[in-house]
């Protein structure tokens, strides 16, 4: 049996209205610094998007979670943010922000073995 190995997770959030501090979570990142791993997976529900706020553009928001998707990869696409290191990556995906897509606070877990089953789980369970 595989050693476990600590990860770190946080769920991303569309807020429209920060000053209502209502949202929907929308997405998990997850930080596996031992197998340096970073997943980011992300479903966008327009109709439950606009249920909460119907002017939200959804066409915007996915332009931002397309570029987070690019900066978890560590693509060049996702500009110079997506060319740190893996822990810088999480790190700013995962900063405080005051905007209309955010991230809560990151929490730490255990896995026996592949990080993508874990965050695919925790997406299931927190997301869907």
């Amino acid at each position: 049996m595989p050693e476990p190995q600590l990860f770190e997770y946080a769920v991303v959030r569309v807020v429209p209205r920060v000053e209502r501090e209502e949202f929907i979570n929308v997405g998990v990142i997850l930080y596996c610094p031992k197998q340096k791993y970073l997943g980011f997976e992300y479903k966008l529900d327009a109709d439950r998007l606009k249920a909460l706020y119907s002017d939200l553009d959804i066409d915007e928001l996915k332009h931002h979670f397309a570029a987070f998707e690019q900066i978890s990869l560590g693509s060049k696409a996702g500009g110079p943010i997506g060319t740190l290191d893996v822990a810088s990556r999480f790190r700013w995906l995962t900063a405080t922000r005051s905007t209309v897509v955010q991230s809560s606070k990151t929490h730490p877990g255990l896995c026996d073995g592949d990080p993508a089953q874990k965050l695919k789980l925790l997406f299931e369970k927190l997301v869907l």
